[in-house]
């Protein structure tokens, strides 16, 4: 039978790593943050208008049919509003 410190022993151990991983990731992801912050910055030094980028972005991450629904629903408010 093991011994009840063993036991703790390792669940501490492999706790300690997953934490020690997550601490990690989270500090990569601050660094991919601020890559991302500096590229949007340069875009915006050459002209870019980087709220339509992130649009742009956002847009190649979606389905071209949930797109196109979306569109056509905004077509059609808009045009009851006389926004057309």
């Amino acid at each position: 039978m093991s011994d009840p410190i063993d036991t703790y022993s390792v669940t501490a151990d492999e706790l300690r790593q997953f934490i020690e991983r997550f601490e990690q990731l989270d500090s990569e992801k601050k660094d991919l943050a601020e890559q991302q912050k500096e590229l949007m910055a340069e875009a915006k030094g050459r002209g870019y208008d980087t709220g339509i980028l992130r649009k742009v972005i956002a847009l190649r991450k979606r389905k071209p049919d949930d797109i196109a629904e979306e569109e056509a629903i905004l077509e059609m408010y808009k045009t009851a509003l006389g926004m057309q």
